[in-house]
């Protein structure tokens, strides 16, 4: 009876901790020159099992850094990793990253692009087909299992992309910039697609974008980021609009606006200070991306 107790209290204690903890994170580079370039300093953020987390932030502030951090791609400078409950060591094989750029192989289909995820996880064959065919059909893509990457359209590659990552079950959800190349009505679509798929099970998930409407529309907090170098969080916010979400309709809600007017006035500093300094020359008046679709 105490062994039982032990690993209730043990298990109790693994589902209170945060998905993703980020302490006293220092990320540096060298430079060519033999310089040092520090990207982000003193990082403190959790992201809590079934929480929903963007980050936005001026160009060049380190957000993707920061999520490279959290995949264990890069290593901190200072500062620890963890990743449920445990210190994150090589690469966080919990999590599932959907970058802004599509890493699907031109010469597989569809279905072979989905299906290959598992062979990590020692499925093949059929099962890993069969598989594969119910993901592109959760992501409206059952009659295109049989188109090659070149056949696709940006959005339709996306959504391959999407059940690649998502068929191996993750745990945590890491996604850079993921709807930036896309026009605007086509990232509304793949945002509700993805809060569908999303609420199924709650995984928790980082979102980097530079859309502040966006990250206010799909997350449960938006983060915001300092322009750098040595850049921090400078702003923390809840949002508190009810679930279910669509793209659309929840733009035009008073709170909404309420929440995207309060964000930027804190985002708006740090997009005109790395406007200021040269490394912000991509963003626009009102802080948007030009591949924002907005």
């Amino acid at each position: 009876m105490q062994g039982a107790g032990a690993i209730g209290v043990a298990a109790d204690a693994l589902a209170a901790s945060p998905a993703v903890s980020l302490a006293g994170i220092d990320i540096t580079f060298n430079l060519k020159d033999g310089g040092r370039y520090q990207a982000v300093s003193q990082i403190n953020l959790d992201v809590a099992p079934g929480e929903f987390v963007a980050v936005v932030g001026p160009t060049g502030c380190g957000k993707s850094t920061l999520l490279n951090a959290a995949a264990g791609l890069l290593q901190p400078s200072a500062g620890k990793v963890g990743i449920l409950g445990e210190p994150l060591r090589g690469l966080n094989l919990k999590a599932g990253y959907l970058f802004q750029l599509d890493a699907l192989m031109p010469w597989k289909t569809a279905l072979q692009n989905v299906a290959v995820a598992l062979e990590s996880q020692g499925v093949a064959g059929k099962e890993a087909d069969e598989r594969a065919r119910a993901w592109l059909a959760r992501v409206g893509l059952r009659a295109f299992t049989d188109r090659y990457p070149h056949m696709l359209s940006g959005g339709q590659k996306k959504r391959v992309a999407l059940a690649q990552v998502l068929i191996r079950d993750p745990k945590i959800l890491l996604m850079d910039e993921p709807f930036g190349p896309l026009d605007a009505q086509t990232r509304q679509i793949m945002g509700n697609l993805l809060l569908d798929l999303w609420s199924k099970d709650r995984k928790a998930l980082m979102f980097v974008t530079h859309d502040l409407e966006e990250a206010i529309s799909l997350s449960d907090r938006v983060v915001v980021m300092s322009a750098g170098p040595a850049a921090g969080i400078v702003g923390d916010y809840r949002v508190s609009l009810k679930r279910p979400r669509d793209i659309a309709d929840i733009r035009l809600d008073k709170d909404f606006h309420e929440i995207h007017r309060q964000i930027w006035q804190t985002l708006k500093v740090e997009v005109q200070k790395a406007y200021a300094a040269g490394e912000g020359k991509d963003m626009v008046a009102d802080g948007s991306h030009p591949g924002d679709g907005r």
